[in-house]
Formats: structure tokens, C-alpha cells, sequence
């Protein structure tokens, strides 16, 4: 029997603090979407500075991933997914009280994205990663999850606020609930439940480490599939799919609407990825997410002024967005060794954040360029078939690379 076997009750409250910590987290970052027009509208700001803070944003977010997955492997998620809280917290009231744009991008796209990184997907899935053996993809899923399916209730409560309030009363209720929730943290992830990674071996020399993972193909196939995911899902649809609707006509309330039934869909497609990942050929699984999530930017290409069409759009990318991360943690552990996990989740996370930096500025320049977003929907689609073809050759392993 597993010696995490005892901390079972343990190991589910990690999955159900991390679920809740990145229903705020990532509703913070998808904020940047929704309020995109109304700070075009009245602050006379371009969609080109707005974009730009959010991929400024990302690159933050790539430089800390790997610090913070580092962190993890040796003293456990507590403090790191606390001081992300915190920040992303902060940040938010700056720019809750923003008045110029110095202020807003010093909040936004300095202090939350030292949150979004100490707080993301890497850290909680390294996290959880460690705690299980049986059910791994499963419980990453759940864990993960929480960053689409909270935001199927707080990105539209969002916008109400924005239409019934204004936008800075959305942001200080973001930043209220994520410094609310770090007394909770401190209290529900004590240090057995985190430390049960004490038993694996840490890592004492970084850059042997680093010169280990570079030399492993396997680890340049995740990385560069997931710097595409990144461009394919945070950076195009992220952060432009609202502002999109907007340009289709759309108030900004249905088109949150339509964002937040992508993070339903989203939530059932990670709970049915993850379930898969502990069931079948896992590289061959994420190949098809990948080439799916292509074709789905042929429907969005065509909604128009039918608000039906943006629907089916959010419904068939939901299934294939945010699925790709528990299949691709799951490979990190059996393939990479759950001793250097969080490092090697940081890096790979680091590159979905700099694609997505990419595909948020380019977004916004194409758009001012050419007032259409057709250019890149199509950059979206063949994207995402490379990342599919990096992908599908990997081997399946069952037995993993332990400590010794």
C-alpha cells in the first residue's frame, strides 16, 4: 500500500482548495477580456496597449512558473499558492484604482502576474501529482478544473457588475475574494498534507537538473505543443473572444455569457481528459485534442451576426481547451520523474505563458492593423495541428521515474 494512503482525506483537500483558488485566479485574468471594450470606450485606451499588458502580463507569468514549481518540489504548495493569492489580490485593487495607464499596467501585468504564476495551473498540478498515485490524471483534472469552472459563475457575475456598477467595483471584488481565501489556505493545507512530497528526493543542483530535462525529447515535444496551446487558448481566445463578440455585435453581457458556457464545457472536457489520461494512450489522446481544437476555429470564423453559431463555438472548443493539461501533467510525472516535476511543469508552463503572450499582442495588432480578427482565427487552426503532430509520436509509459 502507498504511503500517501493514510493522508487520502488530506490529498482531496488540496484538490478542493486548489479548485477554488483558481476559480479566482484565472476569472481575474479573463477579466482583462471582458473589460477590454469598455476601457477602449472610455478611457480611450487602444486594444493594442490593452493586449500588450496582458502578454506583459504572460511573460511575468513565464519568468515565475519555474520558480515556483522549484518552491513546490522542495517545501510544498502552502506558502507558494499563498503569496499568489496575495498578489493577485493586490493587484487587483491597484488596478481597481487605476487612473492612468502606468498605474493599471504596474497592477495588472506586474503584481497579478507574480500571482497568476505562483498560483497556476503548474503549481496545483505538481501539487496533486504528488499526493496520488492512483487516479493521478483524475485528480489533476479536478484540481486544474477549477480555473474554467469557476468561471462559469464569476466571469458573468463579473460583467453585471461592470454593466450595473462599473468595472472598478468588478476588480475589488475580485481582489477582495482572493485575499479573503488565503486564511482558509493557511489553515486547510497544513504541512503533512503538503509535505508528502518530503518523500521523494529533492533536487540539489538546478542546473543539472535544467541540463537533464533539456536533454530529454519528450520534454521539447510538451513544451513546444504547450507554448502552442498557450497561443491557441490564453492568448487568442482568452483574451480576444470577448472583445470578438463585441465586434460582432454583441453587448457584453451575452458575450460573457457565451465565454462562461466555454468554462462549463471546459470543466466537463477536463474531468473526461483526465479520467482518459489514467485509461488510455495518453500522447494519442492529446493529438486529438490538439487537432480538434483547429477545426473549431473554422465555426468562429463564421459567426457573423448570429449569436447561435458563437454558442456551438464556445460549446466545441470548450471540450478541447483547457484538456490538454492534465494529459500533459500526467506525461511530466511518468516521463520526467515526479522528483523534478515541479520544475519541469514551471518550464513547460512557462512556455504555454509566452505563446499566449504571443497570441494576446498579436491579437490586438492584427485587429488594429487590419479591423479583423480573420488572420488570426486562421493562425489559431494551423497552430494547433502542428502542436498535435509534436505530440502524437511520444511512447505511452506505465512505470514511472522514481527518486531513489
Amino acid at each position: 500500500m502507498s504511503t500517501r494512503e493514510p493522508n487520502r482525506l488530506s490529498a482531496w483537500i488540496v484538490v478542493g482548495f486548489s479548485f477554488l483558488a483558481l476559480a479566482l485566479v484565472f476569472s481575474a485574468r479573463a477579466a482583462l477580456g471582458l473589460v477590454m471594450p469598455v476601457w477602449v470606450r472610455d478611457l480611450g485606451w487602444t486594444r493594442s496597449f490593452i493586449s500588450s499588458a496582458g502578454a506583459a502580463a504572460l511573460i511575468v507569468m513565464a519568468c515565475v512558473a519555474p520558480v515556483a514549481g522549484r518552491l513546490v518540489d522542495r517545501h510544498g504548495p502552502r506558502s507558494v499558492l499563498a503569496l499568489g493569492l496575495v498578489a493577485v489580490g493586490l493587484g487587483a485593487m491597484i488596478v481597481a484604482l487605476a487612473s492612468s495607464q502606468t498605474i493599471f499596467f504596474l497592477g495588472f501585468s506586474l503584481v497579478s502576474a507574480i500571482g497568476f504564476g505562483s498560483s497556476g495551473s503548474a503549481v496545483v498540478s505538481t501539487s496533486v501529482a504528488r499526493l496520488f498515485e492512483e487516479n493521478r490524471g483524475l485528480a489533476i483534472a479536478i484540481a486544474t478544473s477549477g480555473a474554467t469552472a469557476g468561471q462559469f459563475v464569476i466571469v458573468p457575475v463579473i460583467a453585471y457588475m461592470v454593466t450595473a456598477l462599473s468595472w472598478r467595483w468588478s476588480f475589488l471584488a475580485l481582489g477582495m475574494g482572493c485575499l479573503l481565501l488565503v486564511p482558509l489556505l493557511w489553515q486547510l493545507l497544513d504541512r503533512p498534507a503538503t509535505g508528502a512530497s518530503n518523500e521523494q528526493a529533492r533536487p540539489a543542483d538546478i542546473r543539472a537538473e535544467l541540463g537533464g530535462l533539456a536533454r530529454q525529447p519528450i520534454f521539447h515535444a510538451l513544451f513546444w505543443s504547450f507554448f502552442l496551446c498557450g497561443y491557441t487558448t490564453t492568448g487568442i481566445i482568452e483574451t480576444h473572444l470577448i472583445p470578438y463578440s463585441a465586434f460582432c455585435g454583441f453587448p457584453p453581457l451575452p458575450g460573457a455569457t457565451a465565454y462562461g458556457v466555454l468554462s462549463a464545457v471546459n470543466f466537463g472536457g477536463m474531468i473526461a481528459a483526465g479520467w482518459l489520461a489514467d485509461r488510455v494512450h495518453r500522447p494519442t489522446l492529446l493529438a486529438a485534442i490538439y487537432a480538434l481544437r483547429g477545426m473549431t476555429f473554422l465555426i468562429l470564423m463564421n459567426v457573423g451576426a448570429s449569436y447561435e453559431t458563437l454558442v456551438v463555438f464556445a460549446i466545441a472548443f470548450g471540450v478541447v481547451d483547457y484538456s490538454t493539461v492534465p494529459i500533459t501533467a500526467s506525461l511530466v510525472a511518468s516521463h520526467l520523474g515526479i522528483e523534478r516535476m515541479g520544475l519541469a511543469t514551471g518550464l513547460i508552463s512557462a512556455g504555454h505563458a509566452v505563446g499566449g503572450s504571443l497570441g494576446a499582442f498579436l491579437g490586438g495588432y492584427l485587429f488594429d492593423v487590419t479591423a479583423s480578427y480573420s488572420l488570426l482565427w486562421w493562425s489559431g487552426v494551423w497552430l494547433a495541428v502542428v502542436a498535435a503532430m509534436l505530440v502524437l509520436p511520444l511512447s505511452e509509459r506505465t512505470a514511472e521515474t522514481r527518486a531513489g
